[in-house]
């Protein structure tokens, strides 16, 4: 007679589950060619779970690879990742501290504002009946932009209200056009000191506006002069737009309003914000010595805190938020027939890969 084994649980032995113990056999696709509904119901479960196993599987071995790599500490840099930004086509009008560019930019039409020899003075207006919602944003502009004082479009045209604001001391005239009661356009046009009409005329594409009551937990802005950041802006043709939104601004910035005013081109993008740094100091709270803290502890509790412990700086937004996009740049002020065109967006010739930017 045979004996029998005894059971396992009898011996000491963990029983073996034998459906756990099966090799799982991968989903090598997904399971819709399955005509019967409960199984193929099981086993898109099981394709999904496999999924998420083999992404957190590469997710894993990406950072065992990066971690290989080491760090700046060890003087090994870490892998670069391969962006539009880093990866751009090489522009032969690009500019880098150029001693050339910097003389010419010390003469040009903007050179008197950025020496602060000629305050800016801007004058803004809209097209024909423009909407309510126009002015909201208006309203935030004059408190973006120093010195910016608005008069209502009426029925006349750009070259009339250019000589109007010459004849009243204006150095710049700025125009909002738009859409559905979406401002979508900003031509800006620079006059000049005394009449002169320099120019150039710039058209922007406006689009993205946040006014500054859209803003959540924005600030107030106050009278005092911002700071001027212009950032991303690295072409010949990327100066010549930056110095004429850097000439809206007076250059002799008030520190202690602490509010800054950002243009920053990104991938031909202008995106435009308006901060102020707001410092928070913390303070030493003394604790009554517990029983069971030692006397080490309560010294390194009354221990005073450091610079970087104590105050910390955060931005706090003003508004408005919006994007320009650069359409065309013309010489002299705005004039439609005669004009000479220093630069226009043609897309179809200009854009032909995603990599090309031109500001």
């Amino acid at each position: 007679m045979v004996k029998k084994k005894p059971h396992a649980s009898l011996r000491g032995k963990k029983p073996v589950n034998a459906a756990k113990s099966a090799k799982k056999t991968p989903v090598s696709r997904n399971p819709s060619h399955i005509t019967n509904r409960l199984k193929r119901s099981e086993m898109y479960g099981k394709y999904l779970q496999q999924k998420r196993q083999e992404k957190k599987q590469s997710r894993i071995q990406r950072v065992k690879e990066a971690e290989a790599l080491g760090d700046d500490k060890n003087g090994i840099k870490k892998a670069v990742p391969r962006t539009l930004d880093n990866t751009r086509e090489v522009e032969p009008t690009m500019v880098l501290q150029d001693p050339e560019v910097a003389a010419d930019e010390a003469e040009d039409e903007f050179a008197r504002y950025f020496h602060s020899e000629t305050p800016p003075k801007v004058l803004v207006t809209t097209r024909p009946r423009p909407s309510q919602r126009l002015f909201f944003f208006i309203a935030d502009l004059q408190r973006l932009i120093p010195k910016l004082h608005f008069y209502p479009r009426k029925s006349f045209s750009l070259k009339e209200i250019c000589q109007f604001a010459a004849n009243r001391e204006f150095t710049h005239v700025m125009v909002l056009s738009e859409n559905a009661k979406h401002c979508n356009g900003m031509t800006i046009s620079h006059i000049g000191a005394g009449g002169e009409m320099l120019g150039p005329t710039a058209y922007f594409k406006v689009s993205n506006v946040v006014t500054s009551q859209n803003i959540p937990n924005h600030g107030a802005s106050t009278n005092h002069i911002p700071e001027l950041n212009l950032h991303g802006f690295g072409t010949r043709l990327g100066h010549r737009v930056g110095r004429l939104l850097g000439s809206l601004f007076p250059h002799d910035a008030e520190f202690q309003g602490r509010q800054v005013v950002t243009f920053h081109n990104q991938r031909d993008y202008l995106f435009v914000r308006h901060h102020r740094y707001v410092f928070e100091e913390k303070k030493n709270i003394k604790k009554a010595p517990s029983e069971c803290t030692t006397p080490e502890a309560s010294q390194d509790e009354q221990q005073p805190l450091g610079i970087k412990d104590r105050v910390k700086a955060r931005l706090q937004e003003l508004g408005p938020r919006f994007t320009l996009k650069l359409r065309w740049i013309q010489s002299g002020t705005f004039d439609t027939q005669f004009g000479e065109y220093e630069w226009m967006h043609k897309r179809k010739e200009m854009d032909t890969t995603r990599r090309r930017f031109h500001l």
